[in-house]
């Protein structure tokens, strides 16, 4: 089914008629024709400054401003308010930088700018190649990363039917221009057409998916379209004699029914051929009558009938208003043998079911505020668009599962490779989690990251919709900070395994000198002396010290282990006294009435004797059978595996939240003196809760560094660490340290 563009309402001079365009938009009497009018003006304007500078010549088929006004055509069809039509009026205008969204805000609002944002970020999709040349996966994986990553950018359901109304302009524009034909086709097909059918909008997706149909697969298309033009003059005299029968049939029963004959798009058919193993001319429902009735108790009434007339075909009736379909359409199908013995579709809805079924989600703005039937406000009828975050064609689950996905998509991002492919990370994931996500070796390469084209650290916080680009070197060089929790390096536990595993691989005599060193690196910054090293690797398991050394160069413990470690044996020898020890209340021990179970109350937890978790460590807990939760590190191999062959049995866990006794600690920091260094420091503290009790600082003009002394409030060794480590990663920070007494 492909709509015929509407020819807009010209001027002697060839320009648009505004005001005869804006007579004959179907919109309501509500609406604010001079805000409207001056849309246009501004769209109309933008171009032709643009046009005077760049010198092209006009072309309507690229005209922002003419394309604007399609997009508004389109969306008023759908019955979209007043802000949509104006956003959509500007959308390519903006998009096409000759219109600020500074200008856009100054005259329009804030509202408009927001959908306006959101349409471009929707806009990332045209970078997307072709899903026939995967590179970090299957193409149907691909499609549904891209699909997953084009919901979670909408906020607003309006700004997904603005880029639907877009793609719909675009792809009927592209008929006579062969090089853009098939990209557009294919990411329509792929992405939009799938959209328009979760949003319920049989009016566009019927036109998106003919229309893709037609330049991807143009010798089918036409095969068809001949088919159906060879038998459509007949077809038609059969469907007005059917109607005629039912009308009478219907009439008699007191019923005010509407009957029509259904258009069957092209797509729909050729879909139904190859699903089926099937010919044309065992396609039912080319000959179909549509019955619109107006309550639901006449649609049983007039099935009943049409029963009654014609027998009907078992295993073709589909209730799908006791059933509705995933994107909430409603209707009754079944296929009889109809006059002359020809097979004969029939669907019956109520007008309300129809509306819903051509505009889906856009019908629902005409009854917002005012529609409470059955305590369904205009909020309960958008609330299932959330759920389409994990859609497919057909959705095999019920709403419980859709439920669960989507609660799993919310905590996922959605970035680009330099390539335009999709990859799908854990939120919070950094541009290293993304490299070893692509491949190992890219990871151990990795030597900084670009993301949408700037510099950032591997520490980046990656969002949806971002393009990263990870610049590597010649050879395989992990660092080990990279496994060190507090500094925010990785996100996943794959990752951060794959760099365990290659620290392993390595000399025990370089892992043994690399612990060595990171061990008295961290206890110098902490100011810690004095300590027996022998008790430490005993703590651990370790018979020699070098055993642990080797271990921490290995990635098999970290540093916050050691710190907490440290802390547990200055808890248990009373007559040590440590330069910060916290009361017995306050104590660090690893008791499993520490562990809280997320959801299920007190429950039973014993410590898994694999990876002995310690407080400070990323938890994860298995459910055993009749000992209760086995708390595991979430790094451990052993929870990996059974994270895979028992998923059902993995829960969340986490350290208990009582409350800690603070302790006043002396800290130095050096750095190349900057603007804003102390708000920095001070803004992390802040967010990190810690108090700050004084600051002493002091600037050397020579030198161009700054000496900063800060007295802060620390709950114990492992949390002082973890601020240090924070503290050296802002720019300019040469070193932090805890003063020692006596300095």
């Amino acid at each position: 089914m492909v709509t015929v563009r509407k020819q807009q309402p010209e001027k002697a001079d060839g320009s648009v008629d505004i005001e005869q365009w804006l007579a004959r938009l179907p919109v309501d009497a509500g609406f604010d024709a001079e805000q409207l009018k001056t849309a246009c003006e501004v769209s109309y304007d933008a171009e032709q400054q643009a046009m005077a500078i760049s010198d092209k010549a006009w072309d309507e088929t690229t005209s922002s401003f003419r394309i604007g006004l399609e997009m508004a055509e389109i969306l008023a069809d759908l019955h979209l308010d007043q802000p949509t039509l104006v956003a959509a009026i500007l959308y390519r205008a903006v998009r096409e930088e000759k219109l600020s969204l500074e200008t856009v805000e100054e005259q329009f609002g804030e509202d408009i700018v927001r959908m306006i944002k959101g349409v471009m970020r929707m806009a990332a999709m045209s970078r997307v190649v072709s899903s026939d040349s995967p590179v970090l996966g299957q193409a149907e994986a691909q499609k549904d990363n891209i699909r997953k990553m084009l919901v979670a950018l909408v906020d607003d359901v309006r700004v997904a039917l603005i880029k639907l109304s877009e793609r719909t302009c675009a792809i009927r524009i592209v008929k006579n221009n062969p090089t853009k034909r098939y990209r557009v086709a294919r990411e329509v097909h792929d992405v939009y057409a799938p959209l328009a059918h979760r949003l319920g909008i049989g009016h566009i997706k019927w036109e998106l998916e003919d229309l893709s149909f037609r330049y991807l697969q143009p010798v089918a298309y036409k095969k068809i379209a001949k088919l159906l033009d060879e038998k459509r003059l007949y077809r038609q005299s059969y469907i007005d004699e059917v109607i005629t029968s039912l009308t009478e049939v219907i009439n008699r029963q007191g019923i005010e029914g509407e009957l029509t004959g259904r258009a069957k798009h092209i797509f729909s058919i050729w879909r139904k051929m190859q699903r089926k193993g099937i010919g044309f001319s065992q396609v039912y429902d080319i000959r179909a009558v549509r019955i619109l009735v107006p309550e639901i108790k006449d649609c049983y009434a007039v099935l009943g009938l049409v029963h009654g007339l014609w027998r009907n075909i078992p295993n073709e009736f589909d209730d799908y208003i006791a059933n509705p379909k995933d994107n909430g359409y409603r209707s009754l199908h079944t296929a009889v043998i109809g006059p002359e013995g020809k097979v004969l579709e029939i669907q019956i809805r109520t007008f309300t079911m129809h509306e819903e079924a051509e505009f889906g989600v856009c019908a629902h703005w005409r009854y917002k505020g005012s529609d409470n039937q059955g305590g369904n406000s205009y909020e309960d009828k958008i609330a299932w668009l959330r759920q389409v975050l994990d859609w497919q064609e057909e959705t095999d689950g019920g709403a419980t599962e859709v439920m669960e996905h989507f609660s799993r998509a919310q905590d996922r991002v959605y970035v680009f490779t330099p390539e335009g492919h999709v990859v799908n990370l854990a939120q919070g994931s950094t541009p290293l989690d993304f490299a070893y996500h692509i491949h190992t070796e890219v990871g151990h390469r990795c030597r900084g990251a670009k993301v949408n084209g700037r510099i950032v650290q591997l520490t980046y916080q990656l969002m949806t919709g971002e393009q990263v680009e990870i610049l590597t070197g010649k050879e395989n060089a992990p660092r080990r900070d990279w496994l060190q929790t507090s500094l925010g390096y990785l996100k996943s536990t794959r990752a951060r395994a794959k760099v365990q595993h290659w620290f392993k691989q390595q000399a025990r005599e370089d892992n043994v000198a690399a612990g060595r060193a990171l061990i008295e690196k961290i206890f110098k910054r902490l100011a810690v002396s004095s300590l027996d090293y022998k008790s430490i690797s005993t703590y651990f398991g370790y018979q020699a010290v070098d055993d642990m050394y080797a271990a921490v160069g290995a990635g098999d413990i970290t540093a916050a282990q050691v710190i907490s470690a440290t802390q547990h044996l200055f808890d248990d020898v009373p007559e040590k006294e440590p330069e910060l020890k916290p009361t017995k209340e306050q104590s660090a021990k690893t008791n499993p009435d520490d562990i809280s179970v997320r959801g299920v109350g007190n429950m039973l937890t014993q410590f898994a004797s694999c990876c002995k978790p310690l407080p400070g460590d990323v938890i994860i807990g298995y459910v055993t059978l009749g000992r209760g939760v086995s708390v595991h590190r979430q790094d451990c191999a052993n929870v990996l595996q059974l994270q895979y062959t028992e998923p059902d049995r993995i829960i969340e866990v986490s350290w208990g939240d009582a409350p800690q006794d603070t302790y006043p600690v002396e800290i130095e920091i050096k750095a190349f003196d900057r603007s804003g260094l102390l708000r920095d420091i001070t803004t992390m503290l802040a967010n990190a809760r810690i108090d700050v009790i004084a600051v002493n600082t002091l600037s050397d003009k020579d030198t161009h560094t700054a000496t900063m002394r800060l007295t802060v409030e620390i709950t114990g060794l492992e949390a002082l660490g973890n601020l240090l480590a924070k503290i050296t990663r802002l720019p300019n920070v040469l070193s932090a340290e805890r003063v020692r007494e006596g300095n």
